[in-house]
């Protein structure tokens, strides 16, 4: 969705394309972003509190939903930094279970402090009321940190090369395009490095 702040003076309001986090059947939207200084809207939406107003487009856009992916046996949600959101939104989701026996979301990160929604992957999401138990016995997290030491390093790109990637995951390695169906967000850079590797 499109998300935005009005502007100041009259001028053309700020608006930036975000993935929503939250599952479609939640009452409430979850956006995640990060906090740039000096960015033309995080810089304005870091401080918005409650009563503030907020534009969010009319209509949704973009192809990181189950919609976009025929059933298979695995499903791999890769992404970097904020790319993590989509697959936030898809792990609560109960039709995800239906459709694939397992899931991994694999994030990627600069810093051990970038891994959000760390606890909520690693087990909070098995209390979830809706998807615990299907989360618990399919749902597995898989973070890696390229900066600083971690008990998974380097960028996804290499361990996938390595084979180190499906070791972590306790799987054959390689992609099988039979079985497999593999989702990428987050930077150009990534996304085109993975998909150049599946």
């Amino acid at each position: 969705l499109m998300i935005g702040l009005p502007a100041e003076g009259g001028a053309k309001p700020i608006v930036r394309a975000y993935s929503v986090a939250s599952p479609m059947w939640d009452e409430q939207l979850e956006f995640f972003s990060i906090k740039v200084p000096d960015g033309p809207l995080t810089s304005r939406l870091q401080h918005i509190k409650e009563g503030d107003t907020l534009l969010v487009g009319r209509k949704p856009t973009g192809t990181l939903v189950l919609d976009a992916l025929t059933g298979g046996e695995n499903l791999f949600l890769i992404g970097s930094g904020t790319g993590l959101a989509p697959w936030l939104s898809i792990v609560r989701d109960p039709e995800t279970y239906q459709r694939f026996k397992r899931v991994f979301v694999v994030h990627s990160v600069r810093q051990v402090a970038d891994l959000a929604y760390r606890e909520f992957l690693e087990g909070g999401v098995h209390e979830d009321p809706l998807i615990g138990e299907e989360a618990k016995a399919a749902l597995t997290y898989a973070p890696t940190v390229t900066r600083e030491a971690f008990h998974t390093t380097g960028r996804v790109t290499d361990r996938i090369r390595s084979g180190a990637f499906f070791d972590d995951l306790r799987l054959e390695r390689g992609f099988d395009p039979a079985r497999d169906r593999v989702m990428l967000c987050g930077s150009m850079a990534m996304i085109k490095d993975v998909a150049a590797l599946v």
